[in-house]
């Protein structure tokens, strides 16, 4: 009887082994892809798209705005109180040059400023900087 006892124990102890890893790869495995929800990527390009300057995964909150973004994670100076980026990572658009900073969000050219945008969990935006007319 003591035998029986010892060999019921030692295989429920072996279950619950087994069982609790096994939940354990369950749980952790939404987290992972939550997390990668969560982000947006930011791609900046030169000459419409010919020549990449810089692209970065980033991660958002609810609220967060595609100028949240650009602060938080690229060098920029804003014109027109914060509504108009000028500049990205040292390159400047000139009235003289004819040449600006354009974005696009998820492929479709953006119609507010960069402020007004708040972001979804895998949006990508994507800044290029090119001649106008």
């Amino acid at each position: 009887m003591k035998k029986l006892i010892l060999v019921f124990a030692a295989l429920m102890m072996l279950m619950a082994g087994c069982g609790t890893s096994e939940t354990k790869k369950a749980s952790d495995q939404p987290k992972t892809e939550e997390n990668k929800k969560e982000q947006v990527t930011v791609q900046i390009t030169k000459d419409n798209g010919k020549e990449k300057v810089a692209e970065k995964k980033v991660a958002i909150t609810e609220e967060t705005t595609i100028m949240d973004v650009m602060k938080d994670n690229f060098k920029i100076e804003t014109q027109f109180d914060d509504s108009f980026i000028s500049s990205i990572e040292g390159i400047a658009g000139s009235e003289q040059d004819k040449t600006s900073w354009f974005f696009s969000v998820n492929g479709e050219e953006a119609m507010k400023g960069a402020k007004e945008i708040t972001l979804k969990p895998g949006d990508t935006v994507e800044f290029d900087f090119h001649k106008y007319e």
